[in-house]
């Protein structure tokens, strides 16, 4: 699977122009086959990268899903993930905050939800819905109970930009290593996938009316999004903007950006030592001859 990755990498202090940016690319499989084989080498490579991750113990890695609804998060997580041992993964779904978070700072909730070492985090949503949805309905920034000095001004958005990069920066100097992904959907997409929830009576849940109403803030989430996207976007903890029109293209090429991240970190499987190793061989031999290892 050839593609550039660096066309859809967010650069830091760059605001990508997503209302110019595709939506829809050219596919990196050719027929349904090769999407099925590619999707299966990579959850295959993928299981067996989080068990070494798993058994070294030293790095943690955290994947960030972002995305105008219906745009494929859930489903992205679960085909690429497919593979993972569900002991070293865990998926956190982030709704509303509940009365009890909202009595803490806003990444306080999603602190009590890292990985930990060994282990693969999945965000579906995240703390970057405070300088999204919150952004776009400031409303709900006053049912925070944040003091009306911090949230009256201009500055308040710098603010939480700033908290999410040192934030991330300080998970990045401990051994978590971030990617997020923005699935740029586009807006006549989501209406297509939106009547297709209708049709089908097992999508049905899945829809509400509400969702219809976002619509209307289309450009405002854009902008939110851009902004967001320039103001967070790091060497250590990049954004990608994978084109989403196409599920099963946006799903290998995270497949593979989680592939590389894997691939780059310095793990392998511990060592065992020469007293260990004496200790194994004794107990082979006791299990060789269980007359002698009663």
């Amino acid at each position: 699977m050839k593609f550039d990755l660096d066309a859809i990498r967010i650069q830091p202090g760059k605001k990508p122009n997503l209302v110019k940016r595709p939506t829809r690319i050219e596919p990196v499989y050719s027929s349904k086959e090769e999407y099925h084989e590619l999707m299966t080498q990579h959850v295959s490579q993928l299981s067996n990268l989080q068990q070494i991750l798993y058994a070294d113990n030293r790095y943690s890695v955290l994947l960030i899903f972002q995305a105008m609804d219906a745009a494929g998060k859930d489903s992205a997580i679960r085909h690429v993930m497919s593979g993972v041992n569900p002991q070293g993964c865990q998926v956190y779904s982030f709704k509303h905050p509940s009365p009890r978070e909202l009595e803490h700072d806003f990444l306080w909730r999603s602190n009590c939800a890292l990985p930990e070492r060994g282990r693969i985090g999945i965000f579906n949503r995240s703390y970057y819905e405070e300088v999204l949805i919150v952004r776009v309905h400031p409303e709900i920034l006053e049912r925070q109970n944040i003091p009306n000095d911090l949230t009256h001004h201009d500055k308040v958005w710098e603010h939480r930009y700033r908290s999410i990069v040192d934030h991330e920066r300080h998970l990045h100097c401990n051994g978590t290593r971030i990617v997020k992904f923005y699935l740029h959907l586009s807006k006549e997409e989501q209406r297509r996938r939106f009547l297709a929830r209708i049709d089908d009576p097992n999508k049905n849940w899945k829809f509400s009316a509400a969702d219809v109403e976002e619509r209307k803030f289309w450009e405002k989430y854009i902008d939110a999004y851009e902004t967001c996207l320039r103001k967070t976007s790091t060497k250590d903890a990049p954004w990608f903007a994978v084109p989403a029109d196409d599920k099963k293209n946006a799903r290998l090429i995270v497949s593979r950006i989680v592939l590389d991240t894997l691939e780059s970190l310095d793990i392998r499987y511990p060592e065992t030592s020469p007293e260990r190793r004496k200790e194994l061989l004794d107990i082979r031999k006791r299990l060789e001859n269980p007359e002698n290892g009663k």
